[in-house]
């Protein structure tokens, strides 16, 4: 007969140490949306600029959270998958952002006479 084998889980302070690294990738996009939004709000921005800007400096924590509420349960291998899936995420809509921001100029800053 065989005994069933239950998985083992990862030592808790491995599973924090993987959270705090991948904390720090999303803290530096939250930090490159902030530094984006200062720089860009320093010729006025739109209604529409402080929405787009905003939210590009809110996504990266918003995808960290549900990254973390898929991967909680998960092992150790699945969880970090979870976590650089995010960041990739994170890391496209950045790119995104940036390149709406540069073609799209005119439609985020205030427009000066």
């Amino acid at each position: 007969m065989s005994v069933p084998t239950s998985a083992s889980r990862a030592p808790r302070w491995v599973v924090s140490a993987v959270t705090g690294l991948a904390g720090l990738f999303y803290a530096y996009a939250i930090w490159n949306a902030i530094a984006h939004l200062v720089s860009m709000a320093q010729s006025g921005l739109t209604a529409a600029g402080w929405v787009t800007l905003g939210f590009g400096v809110l996504f990266p924590a918003l995808v960290f959270v549900f990254a973390l509420v898929i991967g909680r349960r998960r092992r150790l291998g699945e969880y970090s998958l979870v976590l650089l899936a995010g960041l990739a995420l994170v890391a496209v809509f950045w790119l995104d952002l940036i390149g709406y921001s540069i073609l799209n100029m005119s439609d985020l800053v205030v427009q000066t006479a």
